[in-house]
């Protein structure tokens, strides 16, 4: 396979070769399997629709394969052709109805996919099937496959309808066309009866599926109001708003699509668990809660404006704090890191509620779950080993591609990140007692700097970088090459420990290594084999993990670039696989749950930095927008969008040949510095900056920290 050539340069830089991928977002890299979610927010019936159309119903989720729904529904005609996908839409980014268009030489068949929750009759799921011909008028005989684990059976139709139902009598279909069932043995095929089609006229059928065990009394008036049904739920969706409280967003182009898009999928794979509002990853084998998965979903929640459900998801987080002190979901075991992450969330949530009641009050908790990763510290150092002698955490679960307890150091650079979070926290806010935690911080980011120091191994390609499995382990001394783990395998864990961990300053080796090592591996414009598919395969929301990292070290254009590879590896209807394979591979699959919400609220994350990103005391505006953004569109605005310094209102908006920023900030502590860049997107220059004092300081424009409210163009 082809790659990008790449280029170290002698002082340590990063250079790549010219030849830079089209800035077009236009889901060149889409996969060609894929499931979509059309339910409503917090939803308890998950329900998907695939990339053919057909509905894929009952995944009893973590612990299950991906494909294992209890039944899968797939709409067609009798014939000898099959049919073809001709293309697949949502009704509009913010509206889940699904219409998907199949093709014969002769026959053009349109479904259309949506959910209803009408009063009276309640949760159920809708597909409107329409058999139209190409050319002349034609006879259709419409027919619906079912693979099921359920038995079926066919009640004798009443007035043209015919209800399915299963074993137990609950009800599993409802037509309102007489249909007679075939046992194939591994399901039921649903034969109906020949329909004349003309262009003008197209045969068309009702489907509807309860799923609240609905009687067929319930939904027969609805059958026969399909397009009051659609209208329904269109009604529904346009009135819905994708943030909440005084939070909105007005951004150019497919980034406002990709947005809203995203704020629905995080909504839809969210519920109600033990009378609190849990963000989850995804509707089937991820749906749960996954501790480092929240926290940037949470993260997500608060740009969105879901402040009063971040809330909640923030306690469900703290729910799992242990009798030990660490704090563990859906992964157990020696998985230490979790415990690091959920105190960086703590800290991360109050920064953008501006409210530390709830870490306040939590501080025994806090500081218990701290002297956990001491202990755990502790018994590595008396354990011995590779992690033991080096006096990080002992080996453990990296994740990310590394299974099973390693010697690694994906568990010390998180739980790092987490205990610099609130050991800063309280010495800003001069509470008793951290005074240890800041002591553990301190000897395990020397520890692990010494670790790393001596674990730095060269690339073939001529660059210095830091594995996450210790150069020790067995694996990487595998006979056969292709067993043998990639170089950058589980570099999910670095990226966050650099941003927005800030464990690493940005002239750290450690950082350079791993920004080379990314555009080392780098293919189909995303940083590839970095998760579980090893070979010719790519975990898609990894992308703004590193867009983040070279983002903060000022590289917006390597960060706008990657970004854009990740845009362009969703589907078509604006959701991602966790994993999938490079177009031309004949070995890689499909890994983790669709819609995956981690890759949601990375969108989500990233659109923000673009405009405002924090790094540490520093306030960084406009520092991610390049050529590419700007060419979107004239105007785009972000209105009570929370940072650590209070909530921001930006606007930028395009005046002839300039680009003039309007900036806002509410109460807060004031930023140590604002930053702006000189030249934006490399082609207009700063001028005039009216409201507050400014300085220019290289490339940089250095604007008085506390002042509230300015504007600057650039021209």
């Amino acid at each position: 396979m082809k790659r990008r050539e790449f280029l170290a340069t002698p002082a340590g830089g990063f250079a790549m070769a010219a030849t830079p991928p089209s800035p077009a977002i236009d889901f060149r890299y889409a996969p060609l399997s894929y499931q979509t979610a059309y339910c409503y927010p917090d939803d308890p019936h998950k329900s998907l629709v695939g990339e053919h159309g057909e509905l894929r119903i009952g995944h009893p989720g973590s612990g299950k394969p991906l494909e294992y729904f209890t039944s899968i529904v797939e709409f067609s005609a009798s014939g000898m052709e099959t049919d073809r996908v001709v293309s697949q839409k949502l009704e509009s980014p913010r509206t889940p109805i699904v219409r998907t268009v199949l093709e014969r030489s002769a026959l053009r068949i349109e479904l259309t996919t949506f959910a209803t929750n009408r009063a009276g009759e309640g949760r159920v799921d809708n597909v409107i099937a329409e058999f139209r011909p190409k050319g002349d008028a034609l006879r259709v005989a419409p027919l619906v496959r079912i693979s099921t684990r359920d038995e079926l059976a066919t009640a004798p139709p009443v007035d043209g309808r015919t209800e399915v139902r299963k074993k137990d009598g609950t009800l599993f279909l409802l037509s309102d066309a007489p249909l007679r069932i075939h046992d194939s043995g591994h399901g039921a095929v649903l034969f109906a009866p020949v329909h004349a089609a003309s262009t003008e006229r197209p045969a068309r059928l009702f489907f509807r599926f309860p799923q609240e065990g609905q009687s067929a009394e319930r939904l027969s008036r609805g059958l026969g109001e399909p397009d009051a049904m659609l209208a329904s739920a269109r009604e529904w969706w346009t009135a819905w708003r994708p943030y909440g409280g005084k939070v909105n967003w007005s951004l150019a182009g497919r980034y406002q699509e990709f947005l809203d898009a995203c704020a629905r999928n995080i909504q839809q794979a969210r519920e109600v668990k033990n009378g609190r509002k849990t963000f989850q990853v995804g509707p089937t084998v991820y749906r749960g809660l996954w501790i480092v998965d929240g926290n940037f979903l949470l993260e997500a929640a608060r740009y969105l404006g879901y402040d009063e459900e971040a809330r909640q998801g923030l306690e469900a987080t703290w729910a799992h704090q242990r009798d030990d002190g660490g704090v563990f979901a859906a992964v157990q075991g020696p998985f230490w890191k979790d415990t690091g992450i959920a105190m960086f969330t703590m800290v991360r949530q109050a920064e953008l509620s501006q409210d530390w009641t709830y870490f306040r009050t939590m501080a025994p908790n806090i500081l218990k779950a701290a002297r956990f990763l001491e202990q755990a510290r502790d018994r590595s150092i008396r354990e011995g080993g590779t992690n033991g002698r080096y006096r990080i955490l002992p080996a453990g679960l990296g994740d990310g591609g590394l299974a099973g307890a390693k010697h690694e150091f994906t568990n010390t650079v998180w739980a790092l990140a987490g205990l610099r979070a609130v050991s800063d926290a309280a010495r800003r806010l001069e509470l008793p007692g951290f005074v240890s935690v800041s002591k553990l911080h301190d000897e395990l980011h020397e520890d692990c700097l010494k670790a790393a120091r001596q674990e730095m191994r060269r690339h073939p390609r001529g660059f210095e970088f830091l594995p996450m499995l210790t150069r020790d382990d067995p694996g990487w001394s595998e006979p056969d090459e292709w067993n043998r783990p990639r170089l950058q395998v589980a570099q999910w864990a670095l990226s966050h420990a650099i941003y927005p961990g800030l464990v690493f300053a940005k002239d750290d080796p450690v950082v350079r290594g791993h920004v080379s090592l990314m555009r080392a591996c780098t293919e189909e414009d995303v940083p590839i084999e970095t998760g579980w598919l090893p070979h010719e395969g790519l975990w898609t929301y990894n992308a703004p993990f590193v867009s983040h990292v070279y983002l903060w070290a000022g590289r917006a254009d390597w960060a706008s670039q990657t970004f854009t590879g990740f845009l362009n590896h969703a589907s078509p209807l604006y959701c991602w696989r966790e994993e999938m394979p490079l177009r031309q591979s004949a070995v890689s699959n499909y890994v983790g749950d669709m819609p995956h919400n981690w890759a949601s609220a990375e969108c989500v994350l990233y659109l923000r930095h673009m405009f405002a990103l924090e790094d540490g005391r520093s306030l960084r505006l406009l520092a991610g927008l390049t050529t590419t953004e700007l060419e979107q569109g004239d105007r785009w605005q972000l209105e009570q969008t929370p940072t650590r310094f209070g909530r921001l209102d930006l606007k930028l908006t395009r005046q002839g040949g300039a680009w003039r920023l309007e900036f806002a900030r509410d109460s807060g502590d004031a930023p140590g510095e604002v930053v702006l860049p000189r030249r934006l997107a490399g082609r207009f220059t700063a001028g005039e900056l009216k409201g507050a004092a400014h300085r220019i300081s290289g490339d940089r424009v250095l604007v008085e920290p506390g002042a509230r409210s300015w504007s600057c163009v650039w021209s």
